[in-house]
């Protein structure tokens, strides 16, 4: 019988042995899971890739709360994405971020100077907002999810009811959002992990 269980120990230690050293988990207490805050210098956002290094699915966008299941030797970070895997479907998926940029303090948010003042629209633009604004109507908050034209695209946030409004924040698919109003063809919302506030074309929202 002793003989037996040196020989499981024996085969358990080397099957441990062969695990890739580049995906190996640092559970030191200093770079343990949990919560931790998307942080870029430029503000743009963060790449989510299918593994480290590997193809790109997505993107979390600047200030994000995550939570990282576990870090790589190779300063990669783990966390479940939900997107579209080709030939699987819609799911939560384990993916990878960079370890570069991520903090464990909410950072500041970033301003857009553009955003700072009215924007400089024609004639037609600002009509267009006047008229999404008469139809606008308060509702109960809830929440949406957003879907871009394409799987690797994005979701504009944007200053005003109206595409030539500035640029706030892009969102990657089935990121959610808060919706405060809807107007005609807007919805005004809500990010509740950086507490930006916009409007966002009901086009990119399903079963409109």
């Amino acid at each position: 019988m002793t003989k037996r269980i040196v020989t499981l120990l024996a085969a358990l230690l080397l099957a441990l042995s062969c695990i890739p050293a580049a995906l190996a988990v640092d559970d030191t207490p200093a770079a343990g899971a949990g919560y931790y805050y998307v942080y870029t210098e430029n503000g743009k956002g963060l790449n989510v890739r299918f593994m480290p290094g590997g193809e790109k699915v997505g993107s979390l966008p600047y200030g994000s709360r995550i939570y990282v299941e576990a870090f790589t030797d190779d300063n990669w970070a783990m966390i479940i994405y939900r997107y579209n895997m080709p030939g699987v479907g819609v799911g939560d998926y384990a993916c990878y971020v960079s370890r570069r940029f991520l903090v464990k303090n909410k950072p500041a948010p970033r301003t857009n100077p553009s955003t700072t003042s009215a924007p400089s629209t024609t004639t037609s633009a600002w009509s267009e907002i006047t008229a999404e604004f008469n139809s606008a109507r308060p509702v109960t908050p809830y929440v949406i999810t957003v879907r871009p034209t394409r799987v690797s695209g994005w979701v504009n946030l944007r200053w005003a009811p109206s595409k030539s409004a500035p640029l706030m924040a892009t969102y990657p698919a089935n990121y959610q959002l808060t919706v405060l109003q809807e107007s005609k063809n807007w919805y005004q919302v809500t990010d509740t992990v950086t507490g930006a506030v916009g409007f966002v074309n009901k086009a990119f929202v399903p079963g409109n």
